[in-house]
């Protein structure tokens, strides 16, 4: 099985204001990366981010080690820190798992894919701009569409509802497994295992 060597970064904007926040969920999946692999994320200024070394999949030769981090920066321009984390540690732009909001897919979904477009999404966008490369792999975790009229740019910086945060620990827990499956079994085959859920 050939693992890659992991890079996995949640993307959010930084500050109290906005930890609650639906675009702040690669965050919250990085953040319980790090718990269940019993490490604290702590600030690394020389690439603009909050990192953590973890096992990831267990102990032993199942597990891989790996880098999960969360830029300090806006999200907007999380491209710097990215391509900063992924030089740092030598890690291909192709190699890279960014774990993000998607208003394109249901609350509660998990969808894995490998490059295409940003969707509008400004950290995504800035990413692609300075890896180079639309081609890393996105763990898109979903947060559904605004209701009404309302603009995605604001609904995605509003908490999640009362009713979605009864269920909020449960796609934190989806996301991480996500995380897991594409670092230790490959991209495929967790594609079939989060797909055909």
């Amino acid at each position: 099985m050939c693992h890659m060597s992991a890079l996995v970064i949640g993307l959010g904007n930084p500050g109290p204001e906005y930890a609650e926040t639906r675009h702040n969920i690669g965050q919250m999946v990085i953040a319980e990366l790090a718990r269940a692999g019993g490490a604290s994320l702590s600030a690394n200024r020389k690439v603009n981010a909050r990192v953590a070394q973890v096992r990831i999949g267990g102990i032993g030769p199942a597990g891989v080690s790996a880098t999960v981090a969360t830029p300090s920066s806006y999200m907007n321009v999380s491209g710097g820190p990215v391509s900063a984390l992924a030089k740092y540690l030598s890690v291909e732009p192709t190699e890279v798992v960014v774990v993000h909001d998607e208003l394109d897919i249901p609350f509660g979904t998990i969808k894995l894919k490998r490059g295409g477009g940003s969707g509008g999404h400004n950290g995504l966008k800035d990413i692609t701009k300075a890896l180079g490369t639309p081609d890393y792999v996105r763990v898109r975790v979903g947060v559904g569409r605004p209701p009404g009229r309302m603009d995605a740019a604001a609904f995605v910086l509003k908490a999640f509802s009362s009713t979605e945060r009864k269920e909020l620990p449960m796609l934190i827990s989806d996301g991480a497994d996500a995380v897991e499956a594409v670092v230790v079994d490959g991209l495929e085959a967790a594609q079939l295992r989060f797909h055909t859920k």
